[in-house]
């Protein structure tokens, strides 16, 4: 089976039991493996199997369920067809070959093809593709596709809150009048005629357009849900508003039951409510605002040269192996490396890191970063979804749609919450009506109730505070792949680094060449025949040695037999000599002269990893190699100790070179001489101790200890492998991001349970307070003892607002502590 996963951006939504009803539809379908929504991202990530079922059947699901799923439309002008037969071939072609593609038409009579897709399963080019494969021609459309993802569901949003914001208009042109007139008459304000039979008919008539026009929303959605067999927050609102509403107009058709109405209660709660979640939605949008900046990086079009002349092209337009070329002040428009030209580029909206780094012949360029004062000339490497910049994308939109487990307790929460409180509604109505045998300070309390409640800010509680932590991470080279490595990351107690490439340069280079006759004439002859045998080596102390015989200008011997022992070192055969080099540890203590264990303990206690060449049995000589420290190593465990955390660290270097490194730094707890294969082991036997770990590497080699550990921090100038496996990607590639990224996770994590607690304590103090439970104490002031609607909808409004506002405060948090 071939899974398959993609990311839908999902609208209609209200509330979080919205996102747990598609969830459960979507887990329901046969081939799905699974299924998360977030309603603070509003986006569906799903993962199934595509020959067990077509992605067009996940997107009736959704529709089924009463939401809608962004899509991007597109005309594309079609050459080369000569029938209807032609028309069908390319429709069938994009309809089946092309994932991501929701519907295609093709017209023979107009020669185009309308096309319907998810701009993050596919794109334009894709598409074009796949027209001329089928051999036929595509005529680019004047439109960039780059940002078509962020277009569609943009659209999508703005349409979503202009439609909200026209019923909220409309409410408050009807409500207005309304609410002044009724509070008037309430109060005397307004004289007698206010008391007329007919003034109750204007009231009916101001409210019914807020109810059945404002309102609808609720009442459709509620239908949703009901019909999904939950009940969400339309549910409450509806009840609320409809018990006020046809209360009052059960009095107007039958005054014998009383004569005061209550439309400006149901039109003041709808309308109140509306504004909150527009605003909710507008706010909620700030949230996702590092996604915005980050595709505000790519630039529209790129310059290219093609026969010796410059060309601008749409950023679409550019493949892997084309010459582009960045004037000063632009922005890179796509990854690729140097072929002519200097300059520095300013990367720190990737990296985090202010200083511009310097570029020349044969360096990387990034694509989304902006140029200095020279021009550069380079080859395309990787474009489109391959770029960089595309995949930092791609990984903080899968952070922000992945669950956290703290966000459990909250959807256990949300699942029962509107149930219950329609139950206690109903408990108080029928408590307070036995007691007092009054109907309307019953039903009173009844709306208060329905209305109050607010399962909303229990749903944005987790989600926005993960939105906003994982894109402030993005903005400081911190990315985290999964929501889950923030929330352990808060609980580290130990961080484990590897030596080479982690805490050093990982350019280990020759220091010191000793030799010892009469195997070995001179240093030339040690390093010669050294480099020789290490030339097939791939580790870095070996060709440490080899580019020191180079730079001296050594020409090198073709080695035989050669043969790599894994964390030991190498054995070849140079000009018909049998050489062994490798560490100290490999050779027997009789196979070294007492002389030669001194010297090697000497340059070992120095912090050097010495190598010894043995040549015909016997010592021929020694040579040291040197790893310089990054510079930002020592503070960086500095700042790791000020955060209560163990700093490890894990080398094949000799014990006595570990230590001399790793009191330089300051490392608290040193395992030496470790091979390769034992790193991962090394990390489960801090685990048993108690307490999470933390890894930190960037080779091959530290895969398997990224992997077992609690977290693993990958460096992102490290190999693929490593990022693959690491749970943090530090972009930047500098050692302060640990403790960055240490800092954010526990301000998320805080800011979460600050949330957390603020939703569960505004539901659980107001719930009750709107039943009356302070109606018997009179110290309360009034307003408190009988909670009005009106005073239950502006509270209610205005709670998710405050969570997701507290959210957004983790956008200006210093990321060290």
């Amino acid at each position: 089976m071939t899974e398959q996963q993609i990311d839908l951006p999902v609208t209609g939504m209200t509330c979080a039991n919205c996102a747990a009803n598609i969830e459960r539809g979507l887990k329901k379908l046969g081939g799905v493996a699974d299924a998360n929504v977030n309603f603070a991202s509003e986006k569906a990530s799903v993962r199934f199997d595509p020959d067990a079922i077509p992605m067009e059947e996940i997107l009736e699901r959704i529709d089924k369920l009463g939401y809608g799923v962004a899509k991007t439309k597109i005309e594309i002008p079609v050459t080369g067809m000569t029938c209807t037969n032609c028309a069908a071939n390319i429709e069938r072609t994009l309809n089946k070959k092309v994932s991501g593609v929701v519907d295609a038409s093709v017209s023979f009579a107009s020669e185009r093809a309308s096309v319907e897709y998810l701009a993050s399963e596919t794109n334009l080019d894709e598409i074009i593709a796949a027209i001329e494969k089928a051999g036929y021609g595509a005529i680019r459309p004047d439109t960039g596709d780059e940002d078509g993802q962020a277009d569609a569901e943009q659209a999508a949003r703005d349409a979503e809150i202009k439609d909200q914001t026209r019923k909220f208009t409309v409410g408050l042109i009807f409500t207005l009048p309304l609410f002044l007139l009724s509070m008037g008459r309430d109060f005397g304000l307004i004289g007698p005629w206010s008391h007329a039979p007919w003034v109750n008919w204007l009231f009916l008539l101001l409210a019914t357009p807020v109810q059945f026009y404002t309102g609808w929303d609720y009442y459709v959605g509620s239908y949703k849900s009901l019909r999904n067999k939950t009940a969400n927050m339309d549910v409450l609102v509806s009840m609320g508003s409809s018990v006020a509403y046809f209360y009052s107009l059960a009095l107007m058709l039958f005054p014998m039951l009383g004569d005061h109405v209550y439309f400006e209660t149901s039109a003041v709660i709808i309308t109140l409510i509306k504004l909150g979640k527009l605003l909710e939605a507008r706010t909620k949008g700030k949230t996702g605002g590092a996604i915005r900046k980050l595709m505000g990086l790519r630039p529209k079009t790129a310059t290219i040269i093609e026969e010796g002349e410059e060309k601008s092209v749409p950023l679409t337009r550019v493949k892997a192996g084309d010459t582009v070329m960045v004037r000063p002040g632009e922005r890179i428009p796509v990854d690729g490396e140097v072929t002519s030209g200097e300059s520095s580029v300013d990367e720190s909206m990737l990296t985090g890191e202010p200083i511009p780094v310097d570029k020349t012949q044969g360096d990387t360029v990034v694509g989304g970063t902006i140029n200095g004062e020279g021009t550069l000339r380079f080859t395309a490497t990787r474009v489109g979804k391959e770029t960089a910049l595309a995949q930092i994308i791609r990984l903080v939109q899968e952070a922000q749609g992945s669950k956290a487990q703290i966000q459990a307790i909250a959807d256990r929460v949300a699942a029962v919450f509107v149930p219950v409180v329609i139950l206690i509604a109903f408990v108080t109505f029928g408590i307070w009506w036995g007691i007092t045998g009054e109907f309307v300070p019953a039903m009173i309390r009844l709306v208060a109730v329905l209305v109050i409640a607010c399962p909303c800010a229990l749903g944005l509680a987790t989600p926005t505070a993960i939105m906003a932590g994982t894109g402030k991470g993005a903005e400081n080279g911190i990315l985290f792949k999964k929501s889950q490595a923030l929330e352990t990351a808060t609980k580290l107690s130990s961080i484990v680094f590897d030596k080479t490439g982690t805490i050093t340069q990982g350019a280990p280079t020759v220091v010191d060449t000793i030799f010892y006759p009469p195997y070995i004439k001179d240093e030339t002859e040690l390093l010669r025949l050294a480099a020789s045998a290490e030339s097939g080596s791939e580790h870095p102390l070996g060709r440490a040695i080899v580019a020191s015989a180079k730079e001296r200008g050594i020409e090198l011997a073709e080695a035989q037999k050669f043969k790599a022992v894994k964390g030991f070192g190498v054995e070849a055969e140079v000009d018909g000599k049998p050489l062994k080099i490798g560490k100290p540890k490999w050779f027997d203590q009789n196979e070294i002269e007492p002389e030669t264990a001194e010297k090697i303990t000497a340059l070992q206690s120095e912090g050097r990893t010495v190598m010894v060449v043995m040549a015909e049995g016997g010592t021929a000589g020694l040579i040291s190699v040197s790893d310089v420290l990054k510079p930002e190593s020592a503070s960086a465990i500095a700042k790791l100790h000020e955060q209560n955390i163990e700093v490890v660290m894990i080398t094949g270097d000799n014990e006595k070179a570990a230590r001399a490194i790793g009191k330089e730094v300051g490392i608290d707890e040193i395992f030496a001489e470790v091979r390769p294969e034992e790193k991962s082991e090394k990390v489960k036997a801090l685990q048993e101790r108690g307490g999470l770990v933390g890894m930190v590497g960037d080779g091959i080699n530290d895969a398997p200890a990224l992997a077992q550990a609690d977290v693993g921090f990958a460096i992102g100038t490290g190999t693929d492998v490593a990022i693959e496996t690491g749970d943090v990607i530090l972009s930047s590639g500098s050692l302060t991001g640990i403790p960055k990224a240490i800092a954010l996770s526990r301000a998320t994590m805080r800011t979460i349970r600050q949330n957390l607690f603020w939703a569960f304590f505004y539901n659980v103090m107001l719930i009750p307070v709107a039943a009356g439970v302070l109606y018997p104490f009179e110290f309360f002031p009034g307003f408190l003892r009988q909670l009005h609607p009106i005073l239950a909808a502006f509270a209610m409004a205005f709670s998710s607002i405050s969570v997701v506002t507290n959210s957004l405060r983790l956008y200006r948090t210093k990321v060290i502590e």
